[in-house]
């Protein structure tokens, strides 16, 4: 097998754990996968696949990453600092049984991540900023519970945004519905690509020509992942391809599709002492909308938005 790990008989039981007979379970799918990887194909390791019962496990994790974001939506609004987004994130999850990911991952010091504006991702929450009436905001949150991760992101328009696309620093009124709401529907797009055998150059044509379309730009440096039983899981999902290109869907893969959308060009700014804070490199704006989701026989299920 293409990733020389174990392929048992086809009556014994199946390596995924399930306890069903091999032929009956994951033959199939690595039979094609297989066949992919013959073909020139790029192809994910078969653990990286999802058994049922680690989506429970995930879905159970996501309850509580869909409940905080739930909570924000209810609560956010003119005059609230991030940091009271963070503490309000950190008290539910840990009300609820559940750990931030983000908290301490890799030296991050805070909760959740908070991106204003031109801030791209990773802003850190602080008492220093206070959400004001037009502003725009990226809260990412992430959660662990019982051993499997959950991620989703959406974004908050606080008080009156405006319609109107221009740039914060070109001194117009910064540009702000039409980005969120196109970040948001380019994942739709995306998502309508998402089925077995099709591959992640599909879902990330649809999402960067989308964006395109309406006079934006995505971002190429940062996309979305794998998750599941770690935070960070291959493959990297890119927003940005060809289609028939990119890694082999394959059920039971399990990844986040989050693209990153400017108002102007692409480019960022990566030089924020902080070491975390990535912000647009001409001072646009940016929007993020994020969903985790496992490809199914037949599509996919969301898992987390």
């Amino acid at each position: 097998m293409y990733d020389n790990e174990p392929v048992p008989g086809r009556n014994e039981p199946c390596w995924c754990g399930s306890g069903k007979k091999y032929k009956k379970c994951h033959a199939a799918i690595d039979e094609r996968l297989q066949e992919c990887y013959l073909n020139g194909q790029e192809v994910i390791y078969r653990h990286l696949l999802k058994t049922p019962e680690d989506i429970e496990g995930i879905k159970r994790s996501a309850a509580i990453n869909v409940g905080v974001l739930d909570m924000v939506a209810e609560r956010i609004a003119p005059g609230v600092t991030t940091a009271e987004v963070d503490q309000w994130i950190y008290d539910y999850t840990v009300e609820h049984g559940g750990i931030p990911a983000d908290l301490n991952y890799e030296g991050f010091p805070k909760s959740v991540c908070t991106s204003i504006n031109d801030v791209v991702c990773h802003g850190i929450p602080s008492e220093r900023d206070v959400l004001r009436e037009g502003d725009i905001v990226n809260v990412d949150c992430s959660t662990i519970l019982d051993g499997y991760f959950s991620d989703s992101s959406r974004m908050f328009c606080i008080g009156e945004v405006s319609p109107v696309v221009t740039s914060r620093r070109g001194g117009g009124p910064p540009e702000q519905k039409k980005l969120v709401d196109v970040t948001r529907e380019s994942i739709q797009r995306g998502l309508a690509q998402v089925k077995p055998w099709n591959t992640l150059g599909d879902m990330a044509h649809a999402v960067q020509t989308y964006v395109e379309e309406n006079g934006f730009n995505v971002v190429r440096e940062f996309g979305g992942h794998g998750i599941g039983k770690e935070f960070h899981e291959d493959p990297f999902v890119s927003h940005v391809g060809e289609p028939g290109e990119g890694v082999v869907l394959a059920p039971g893969m399990c990844f986040t599709i989050e693209p990153m959308v400017n108002a102007g060009g692409a480019g960022i700014d990566m030089n924020d002492p902080n070491g975390w804070t990535v912000r647009t490199a001409d001072g646009s704006d940016s929007a993020q909308w994020e969903v985790q989701l496992v490809v199914t026989d037949t599509g996919y299920e969301l898992l987390s938005w």
